[in-house]
């Protein structure tokens, strides 16, 4: 009995929270949502440091994410998307398969300009493009590169887009959904060790992520 209760009491306050009034932007709002992301680099390279026949792959990674969107009208909002990543390079193909080439992390603060769907609704799909800057730091080789190897990786800009709904949880508080296709291509420089060089690398990540947004 007490579990049917329970039970029924969760999903009253449920019902209620999705009936409440939709946590509509307006012209002038700030939007902040909060994500976990899963960050899936499309990767590819050139052959590793001018080895014919070898390439290095980057894993993904899940980390947190903070966005801010400000509504420049209506259907229309400026988003900042701020996130920072690690990635392990390790050789896939040739002569440097499973080798270590070292980590890396990424810091890829990406402006989108995007365009809100059904603004009034409670489910408010919105799909953005715009612009992205990646800073790699924090660079380190691995021992697949030798002894005394030393690596560095070129920031880059690139385009980036962007699709994704809000869902409202109540008047003030919503579900947020997102993908994002961001351009990273950089060039990774070995200095020292065994196998010294220069590889071009295209990163392209999806970034997938789920999250909770308020609005004021």
């Amino acid at each position: 009995m007490k579990k049917h209760i329970v039970s029924t009491l969760v999903s009253a306050v449920c019902i209620g929270a999705l009936a409440g009034a939709p946590a509509l932007a307006a012209e002038g709002d700030w939007l902040v949502r909060g994500r976990v992301i899963n960050v899936s680099p499309n990767d590819s390279t050139g052959p590793v440091s001018g080895i014919a026949g070898t390439e290095a792959g980057v894993d993904n990674d899940v980390v947190p994410e903070l966005d801010f969107t400000y509504m420049l009208r209506k259907n229309i909002g400026v988003e900042l998307i701020l996130g920072t990543s690690k990635h392990q390079v390790t050789g896939t193909r040739g002569a440097v398969a499973g080798a270590d080439v070292g980590t890396v992390r990424v810091l890829p603060p990406t402006l989108t300009l995007q365009y809100h769907f059904a603004p009034d609704a409670k489910v408010r799909p919105y799909a953005g493009i715009g612009v992205n800057y990646t800073y790699f730091y924090s660079a380190k080789a691995g021992a697949g590169l030798g002894s005394g190897a030393s690596v560095k990786y070129k920031s880059s800009w690139g385009l980036a887009a962007q699709a994704g709904v809000d869902i409202d949880i109540n008047n003030k508080w919503f579900l947020n959904l997102d993908v994002k296709y961001i351009d990273i291509d950089t060039t990774l420089t070995v200095t020292g060790g065994a196998v010294p060089g220069v590889t071009k690398v295209q990163i392209d990540p999806w970034v997938v992520g789920i999250g909770i947004g308020t609005r004021f």
